[in-house]
């Protein structure tokens, strides 16, 4: 009778059986613990990239300083130049300006104007007057200043001289994207009527 209670070899495949399920246990849980290590250090990395972009989107931005047309012929209504003062907001660091584009909406449509490194802006294109005393297209977030220019007679604010150029009552919208991708809106309003040739009025 005691025999049949106690079997030995029973006893033994029973303990057999509970040690190669607890390995088993032991295995399965040492790879979902790797696999949860490795989940964490990757959303840590991409948490730690995606802060910096948020970062970057809010710091690494230009501010406008102030945005002035220069009147050519007053009788005609037109402007022969348009210039935006840009600095770097606070906290920004360097700027570089050839790697900035500007998305710009006006009478004529909108096209991304891109730098062209001399003071007159084509088609395509902004220029650039140095205020700064780095004498390089790069802002570099100690009180440096830029003068953008800008084309009125062609792209997307006007389609030649006179009356086809950005002038009295013409408005446009402007969109600064810096390097790191953080857009500035500039609008520009100008006024209804020009008095003088060769004077600057405020947009």
């Amino acid at each position: 009778m005691f025999e049949s209670l106690f079997n030995e070899d029973e006893r033994g495949q029973v303990g057999i059986g509970t040690l190669i399920v607890f390995i088993a246990m032991v295995l399965v849980a040492a790879i979902a613990a790797g696999v949860l290590i490795n989940t964490a250090g990757f959303l840590q990395s991409q948490a730690e990239a995606t802060g910096q972009e948020s970062t970057d989107l809010v710091s690494e931005r230009i501010e406008v300083v102030s945005s002035t047309g220069i009147v050519n012929v007053a009788a005609d209504g037109d402007l022969s130049e348009i210039r935006v003062v840009v600095t770097t907001a606070p906290g920004a660091g360097d700027i570089d300006l050839n790697e900035t584009v500007i998305q710009a909406v006006g009478p004529e449509g909108e096209e991304t104007l891109t730098l062209n490194s001399t003071a007159t802006a084509g088609a395509g294109e902004f220029g650039l007057l140095d205020h700064g005393d780095s004498g390089t297209a790069v802002l570099n977030g100690d009180n440096d200043e830029f003068t953008i220019t800008l084309d009125p007679t062609s792209g997307p604010f006007g389609t030649g001289t006179g009356s086809s150029a950005f002038g009295e009552g013409d408005e446009a919208t402007l969109d600064i994207v810096s390097p790191a991708s953080a857009v500035t809106q500039v609008e520009l309003n100008a006024p209804d009527l020009f008095n003088t040739d060769g004077e600057a009025v405020r947009l």
